[in-house]
């Protein structure tokens, strides 16, 4: 599980975006994000800096926990 905080994520449409960009590069990948704390967990094959490059190519801001 890696985990990041993600600040600049604020709504739905947001955690939409943000899910779809991690499944691009690991289509296998169980994403969940809580709005309320602003983390994104991540169950993946991939590295935490190619999940990262993902979400901020996405426009956001991830921060691994």
């Amino acid at each position: 599980m890696i985990t990041f905080t993600v600040n600049d994520m604020t709504c739905g449409h947001c955690a939409a975006t943000i899910t779809k960009a991690v499944q691009a590069v690991d289509s296998h990948a169980t994403v969940n994000v809580r709005l309320d704390s602003k983390r994104v967990e991540i169950n993946s094959g991939q590295t935490p800096e190619v999940l990262a490059e993902a979400i901020t190519d996405a426009g956001y801001t991830p921060v691994v926990v």
